[in-house]
């Protein structure tokens, strides 16, 4: 039967400068199952080296190490931390107990990288504590426990998955002669059960407790003495290269996503500093999402208020066109021609003009209108006062105007009701049948006063002007403008002989302003992209300066069994989480943000689009996920030797 574990001409050298340095220089070694043996040697002698080796820490320059037969250079890491954490159990000299993590969760340790259930896994961790005294300490910190109660704490962390084989770094040598003497009492109990115990030390009276003393000097075994030998059974170790099932992976899932949450937890204002950049970015995307929404349908809808689904019809070639026989161009016959296409729910002109607005001794300047009484239904106008023309009025020339809200309140400062008053405009007196109510806009409110006759009234009146000098025309529900204002282009080029008018499509401005707006909170969105890929830069960066932190919290996890993925998965966990709960807090203090807008601007409408606040999640993982891999994989791909020795 081959021996438990063997080595034949193991040598391990260093790197050293241009150089290497040899620290192993052909060791061979037998330990059979069951023996408790002691490896003593000087320090520098390579007996820590030769323990690493024996523990699946280390691998050798050259030579053959056999574990029951197998040979471990055939391995790989996950096999190899498979080996250390199912066969395996390491007993520190300082201890290297998780600080944040209390004893209970640190003997659990092992066992979550198995795959074991919670239940047993937690029944287990205080079956061990208890066996060792410390029933009483299980829910204590690593900081509030003795140096003695530590090294009990790791001793169980080592038997939780059974381990077979225990590897004993200087036990002692961190404690006071009764601690030490209770850590060697413990270690002979374990041999006794079967255990294989190999203690690496310098102290000769803790190896003279073992049954065998290996000595090295210089990197090579001088002296391999037996001072006595039980024959004993030890349970023979299975290489199970079984993948794990679904529910071992939810469970180590959920497993990393405690610990990680616990890392979190034990680094408050770190966590919160990384968190700030993430936060600020989430808040500033989402915002601009909210509000530039709330500002566009504001735009939209001042644009939609001067009338949507209309088309203007202007004479000459275009707005700058100043030659007087092209402003002549439209006339009351085209209104009618245009009044009775099938597409056409109704047609007003324009006639415009500057008079004074007289009344008693106040006498101010107007901008003055002839329209038709479909003008304010074409423009979504409505009335505080009044109502707007009648047919009778149109046909007999009537003598009437409609105020807008400026000028009441210039000519009527104190008056409630103004239906009935007369005005001047110009030299021609008016009856005041109506007060238009004014449109709240973002852009504020116009100052200009505004007036508005029929315009049959102003034509003949007071004009004595047979053109127009505009028409806007309603189109019909259901109608395309685009294909309306071809037929509307059409007809006037007939009736004209010649194209002596342009045309002007609300809905064509409608559609700019929209791409314009859309461009602007994409223009937007992308600055505050990119204060988030710099939140992201800054996480990946915290994250490292973490992984340096915490290196040999990553040796012990390697040390106890933790897989190459395992490691990978705790840190993206964490880097995601912090992501994420950052990405909350973004979201809240951005709709904090949407209802203070409400609060001070209550015309604009704030809304929280669903889609918004799912993407921002979403950002939110991947950031985490994409600034967190390299962490992450520098954490994985740290030598657990090395991770071990740092301080």
């Amino acid at each position: 039967m081959a021996a438990l574990l063997s080595l034949e001409n193991i040598r391990r050298c260093y790197p050293s400068g241009d150089g290497e340095v040899e620290v192993l220089k052909g060791v061979s070694l037998t330990i059979e199952a069951g023996e408790m043996v002691a490896i003593i040697g000087a320090s520098g002698s390579g007996k820590s080296t030769l323990m690493n080796i024996l523990g699946c820490l280390d691998k050798p320059t050259s030579g053959v190490y056999r574990v029951a037969g197998q040979d471990v250079s055939l391995l790989d890491g996950d096999a190899l931390a498979q080996l250390r954490r199912e066969h395996f159990g390491f007993i520190f000299q300082r201890y290297h107990l998780l600080p944040h993590m209390s004893a209970a969760h640190n003997v659990e340790v092992p066992a979550v990288y198995a795959g074991t259930g919670n239940a047993a896994r937690r029944e287990r961790a205080r079956e061990l504590l208890t066996r060792l005294g410390l029933a009483d300490r299980a829910d204590y910190q690593p900081g509030q426990l003795s140096g003695g109660q530590q090294q009990r704490v790791s001793i169980a962390r080592a038997l939780m998955n059974g381990g077979q084989v225990i590897l004993a770094d200087e036990p002692t040598g961190a404690l006071d002669s009764h601690s030490g003497e209770e850590v060697m009492g413990i270690l002979k109990q374990l041999r006794e059960r079967g255990h294989t115990v190999i203690i690496v030390t310098h102290d000769p009276t803790v190896a003279a407790q073992a049954e065998r003393i290996v000595e090295i000097r210089d990197g090579e075994i001088i002296s391999d003495s037996v001072s006595r030998r039980e024959e004993r059974t030890s349970p023979p170790l299975h290489f199970d290269d079984r993948a794990p099932g679904w529910q071992q992976i939810v469970g180590r899932f959920r497993e990393a996503l405690t610990m990680a949450s616990r890392a979190m937890l034990a680094n408050k204002m770190r966590t919160l500093l990384t968190m700030l950049g993430i936060i600020i970015g989430i808040a500033s995307v989402v915002s601009i999402l909210i509000i530039g929404d709330a500002a566009q349908q504001l735009v939209l809808s001042d644009i939609r208020s001067i009338g949507t689904n209309t088309i203007n019809v202007y004479p000459g070639t275009d707005f700058g066109d100043d030659n007087p026989a092209n402003r002549q161009t439209l006339s009351y016959d085209d209104m009618e021609a245009l009044s009775q296409q099938s597409y056409v729910d109704g047609a007003t002109p324009s006639l415009s003009s500057s008079p004074r607005l007289r009344y008693g001794n106040i006498d101010v300047p107007v901008s003055l209108e002839g329209v038709s009484p479909q003008y304010f239904q074409v423009y979504g106008m409505g009335f505080s006062q009044g109502a707007t023309f009648s047919s009778l009025q149109m046909d007999t020339l009537a003598q009437v105007v409609v105020l807008d809200k400026n000028a009441r309140d210039r000519l009527f400062p104190h008056k409630k009701t103004v239906i009935g008053e007369v005005v001047l405009l110009g030299n021609m007196p008016a009856t005041v049948i109506g007060v238009a109510e004014e449109k709240s806009s973002m852009f504020g409110s116009s100052k200009n006063l505004r007036a508005w006759v029929p315009y049959t009234t102003m034509s003949s009146r007071m004009m004595g002007q047979r053109w127009l000098n505009g028409i806007t025309v309603k189109l019909r529900d259901g109608y395309q403008s685009a294909e309306a204002e071809q037929q509307i282009n059409r007809l006037l080029t007939l009736r004209h002989g010649k194209k002596d008018f342009f045309t002007y499509n609300m809905d064509s401005l409608l559609k700019t302003m929209e791409r314009t707006t859309r461009t602007m909170q994409l223009f937007l969105t992308l600055v505050a992209v990119i204060s988030l890929v710099v939140g992201g830069i800054g996480v990946m960066n915290i994250m490292l300066v973490s992984v340096t932190e915490r290196t040999r919290e990553i040796g012990i996890r390697m040390a106890v069994g933790a897989r190459t993925s395992d490691v990978m998965q705790q840190f993206l966990i964490e880097a995601v989480l912090v992501c994420l709960v950052g990405g909350l807090l973004g979201i809240m203090f951005s709709l904090l943000v949407g209802l203070l807008v409400q609060l001070f601007l209550p015309g604009w409408s704030i809304r929280f689009p669903p889609g918004a606040l799912i993407s921002a999640f979403v950002c939110s993982t991947a950031i985490g996920i994409i600034f967190g891999w390299l962490p992450a994989r520098s954490a994985a791909r740290l030598d657990p030797v090395e991770a071990l020795a740092r301080e």
